[in-house]
């Protein structure tokens, strides 16, 4: 595939970009260049990484994240891995993305969006909804939090930043593993089973997703269809 058919995000200002390089099929390469910055007073802000991508992660969802991720750079303690999740997409893709953007690893895995943005379980997001028992999922920009014991065994709690998302802690939304969200399941139905509003990945993606994207990185969710 040519370079003329990826779609580049530029780097930004103030910190400088950071270099991306992968022979990942999916994103078949994310380049940049870092420039060195002077060190802040307190902890350094991170880089909004410069990404160029292949067409299957679509460039107007990359553009928003991209966005996003500057408005909301003061509360992104760790910018070496990002996320990105297109909704656009039906549940049976795999469309949550990890970018290390430190090694140039990508990664896509499957994720599941809540019942309440897809009442007829069609296996496509219908709507958002920031609304306290929806049990839909919630676009806009998150910053990860603290790992924790629940339901479904070691999760991750999330943090809304945007007015769509500002009541992702009083939901409980958080990244979890579940059932419904494993490959068979897709395999049986043509589509994974629905959440709550959580971000509900199979076991073996949310064990990277942890170990990969922990406490203080930045998730960007939302669809452009």
């Amino acid at each position: 595939m040519s370079l003329t058919r990826r779609q580049i995000i530029e780097a930004g200002a103030a910190t400088g970009a950071l270099g991306l390089m992968t022979s990942s099929p999916l994103l078949a390469q994310v380049v940049a260049s870092a420039a060195p910055t002077a060190p802040a007073p307190a902890a350094p802000v991170p880089a909004r990484p410069r990404v160029m991508v292949d067409p299957i992660l679509d460039p107007r969802i990359v553009t928003r994240a991209r966005a996003a991720f500057d408005r909301h750079r003061p509360w992104i303690r760790h910018g070496e891995v990002v996320a990105i999740v297109d909704f656009t997409r039906v549940s049976a893709d795999p469309r949550f993305f990890l970018l290390d953007t430190n090694t140039g690893r990508v990664t896509r895995h499957l994720v599941s969006h809540g019942r309440g943005s897809d009442p007829g379980h069609t296996g496509f997001l219908h709507s958002f909804s920031n609304r306290v028992g929806s049990e839909a999922t919630s676009n806009g920009a998150y910053v990860t939090s603290e790992y924790y014991h629940g339901k479904y065994g070691r999760s991750m709690r999330v943090r809304g930043l945007d007015p769509s998302n500002s009541n992702a802690e009083a939901r409980a939304i958080v990244v979890h593993t579940a059932w419904y969200a494993e490959p068979g399941v897709v395999a049986q139905t043509g589509r994974l089973g629905r959440s709550e509003g959580c971000f509900a990945l199979p076991h073996q993606s949310l064990q990277e997703t942890l170990a990969r994207l922990g406490p203080g990185h930045f998730l960007y969710a939302d669809r452009v269809a």
